[in-house]
């Protein structure tokens, strides 16, 4: 079956680094897109980073030279480097998995068919 393992999350201070990391299983990862979702206690879910098939990428403005997303088909496995780390950056952090169709649609939750149990980072102050 599909699984998607999300890894890497914590507690650090502000303006650390974490690397978070997604396993996945079960489908074609290499004809994938893949994206990084986070859910805030109290808000929804919201679009992080995403990465096409090809290696596009599309990056929230709140994401925007802070972190990148990275792939490795060899390994079925997705990352996302987060640097500079602010306490606004607290939540759980889940992978998702789509077929390819659009650009906009990697930004889009409802178009992801497959999820992680995500990882929860929390930056402190």
């Amino acid at each position: 079956q599909v699984q998607l393992v999300e890894s890497g999350g914590g507690l650090v201070q502000a303006g650390d680094s974490l690397r978070l990391s997604c396993t996945t299983s079960g489908y074609t990862f290499s004809r994938s897109d893949m994206g990084w979702f986070r859910q805030a206690p109290g808000k929804e879910r919201e679009f992080v980073v995403a990465i096409s098939w090809r290696g596009a990428t599309y990056y929230a403005e709140s994401a925007k030279g802070r972190f990148t997303i990275s792939r490795d088909n060899a390994k079925n496995s997705v990352y996302l480097q987060m640097n500079s780390l602010k306490p606004a950056d607290t939540a759980v952090y889940y992978c998702a998995s789509k077929r390819s169709t659009t650009f906009e649609a990697m930004r889009t939750l409802r178009e992801y068919d497959y999820w992680g149990q995500g990882t929860q980072v929390t930056v402190s102050s």
